[in-house]
């Protein structure tokens, strides 16, 4: 009987270093990433992989190492050309498509082969996004130790569904869960789950509101479904993120359910006219409420609004809070402040590809009632019975089968500690600042909305008095000539350029190639 490695080692001798275009940190990465791969893949144990040495004189095992080498190499590459590639795109969708559009393969192709051709055709289709200088949406980078873990992640491929599929995963999303409530200021006592986004966690959120409001009507929602069911309206202000939306219309609410509540004249919604459109009604209702919007940052009045939503225990709202970025201002003691009375809330969402700056796919969503939230997913099974001991996964969320996001964040959180996440947050907020300040003061520039945290808009002024084309114009310009990414929006009927900062890697280098990006755009145009 042979081991796998022993078989593999005597037919692949180890491969030569990686390529001289990696820096010291990303060679380190990939050793301990390549070598921790290949031990997963050819050092497993026996009885498992104690096979005759004949076997593999038909099918011989294959060394992944070199592959992940050369995959690592190119990772690299990419990362190291971000200070100087274009941030947009160069190839068009029918390059693109020219490309890799080749007629489906009749025999195998060595992998190494694939990785190569890959890399080479989606030259110029990808987007410069983990740059410091792309501000277009709300995006971070991705950390190096989270993505060092998300590499692990995709070699260790556990189905994070249970704890008996993932025992390692269970564990360190119950550690991480007990983190980022700690981190945000949120009840030790509500649940949780990792999920792909906001999107995601805005709808396991309403499902368990769904359960807990209709169950006070006697109605249980997840057996007796919708028809017939008491009608769930949903209270909302007008610059909610339309993921909210999509949430509603997944669950079977439906949008005519949704009711949009005044502002107060700044976006924030007014607790006044929230009281007064509770009271006209006694359906069960679902309040949500922003921290950070998407626009010009600004967060609700938590603390008021739940005191109104919460004041009649028989006939209390459910209230939700989309904090996709900003609940990630709690790590900032110059910012928390924003976020006062956000606990009093009944569920929470956010996203690790904003802030904690993780790969995509990663959102959070925490609820206050266990029960309820627990109520809306869990479906046991006879043929993977969880141990009790730890936490089970699927019980909390949509998914079955899914990803083990909760290695990268683990790691995210470990690396940065609590003064990194507040350097971080600080970090974006003093260069989203300078960005908007900077741009805003450029002859035929002005600001639209200074941030609060580490969202603002500026727009762009046309001769002829047409500054929503201008501001697409000058936009449509800066993105071609390649040195920064900001996207255009429309903000209470007006065209204006957003300016987004959630990226770790964004340097006040980066900021002043920006500022000067949009200088050059505005001169360009006008000599054009």
């Amino acid at each position: 009987m042979a081991r796998i490695s022993d078989i593999a080692r005597a037919l692949y001798p180890a491969p030569p270093g990686l390529s001289s275009v990696m820096g010291r940190t990303q060679r380190q990465l990939s050793d301990h990433a390549s070598a921790a791969v290949e031990a997963w893949y050819l050092d497993l144990s026996p009885p498992i992989c104690q096979l005759p040495v004949r076997v593999f004189q038909e099918a011989p095992v294959m060394s992944i190492r070199p592959l992940l080498d050369q995959t690592a190499a190119h990772a690299a590459a990419f990362l190291d050309s971000l200070e100087t590639r274009p941030i947009g795109t160069t190839a068009s969708y029918d390059t693109l498509r020219a490309r890799l559009g080749k007629p489906l393969a009749e025999a195998p192709l060595p992998a190494e082969t694939v990785i190569a051709d890959l890399v080479r055709d989606l030259d110029g289709g990808i987007l410069g996004s983990p740059s410091g200088r792309f501000f277009g949406w709300v995006t971070g980078g991705t950390l190096p130790a989270a993505l060092a873990a998300d590499w692990l992640t995709t070699a260790w491929d556990q189905n994070a569904a249970s704890n008996l599929a993932a025992p390692g995963e269970a564990i360190v999303e119950e550690v991480c869960g007990a983190w980022m409530k700690e981190l945000l200021g949120l009840p030790a006592s509500a649940s949780f789950a990792f999920v792909t986004g906001c999107q995601m966690a805005h709808t396991t959120a309403l499902a368990a509101a769904r359960h807990a409001l209709l169950r006070r009507r006697n109605w249980n929602v997840e057996t007796m479904g919708l028809s017939g069911a008491p009608a769930i309206r949903v209270l909302t202000s007008a610059v909610r993120h339309e993921s909210i939306l999509r949430a509603v219309r997944l669950l079977g609410i439906g949008i005519n359910a949704v009711e949009l509540v005044p502002d107060d004249g700044s976006g924030r919604i007014d607790p006044a006219a929230l009281e007064r459109m509770l009271n006209e009604s006694d359906a069960p209702t679902i309040v949500t409420l922003s921290a950070g919007d998407l626009n010009t940052g600004i967060f609700d009045d938590f603390a008021a609004c739940c005191r109104v939503a919460h004041r009649d225990r028989a006939q209390e709202a459910w209230v939700h809070v989309d904090g996709a970025f900003g609940l990630w201002a709690a790590v900032s003691p110059q910012h928390r402040h924003l976020l006062a009375g956000v606990d009093q809330a009944d569920s929470w969402a956010t996203d690790g590809h904003k802030w904690l700056n993780l790969a995509f796919d990663c959102g959070m969503v925490f609820v206050a009632d266990a029960s309820a939230h627990r109520a809306a997913f869990a479906q046991d099974t006879s043929y993977s019975v969880p141990h009790e001991e730890a936490r089970n996964q699927k019980d909390w969320n949509p998914e079955w089968s899914r990803r083990g996001r909760g290695f990268a964040a683990y790691a995210a959180i470990r690396a940065l500690g609590r003064a990194g996440l507040a350097d971080l947050v600080a970090r974006c907020c003093r260069h989203a600042s300078a960005l908007v300040e900077g741009i805003g003061a450029l002859d035929g520039a002005e600001i639209v909305a200074k941030p609060i945290i580490n969202q603002g808009l500026v727009r762009f002024l046309g001769e002829d008095g047409d500054h929503d084309r201008r501001t697409d114009v000058v936009i449509a310009r800066i993105q071609a000539n390649g040195e920064a990414w900001f996207g255009p929006v429309t903000w209470r009927g007006q065209r204006a350029m957003r300016v987004s900062v959630c990226n770790w890697a964004t340097t006040e280098r980066d900021v002043a190639r920006s500022i000067a990006a949009a200088r050059r755009a505005i001169a360009e145009l006008r000599v054009g």
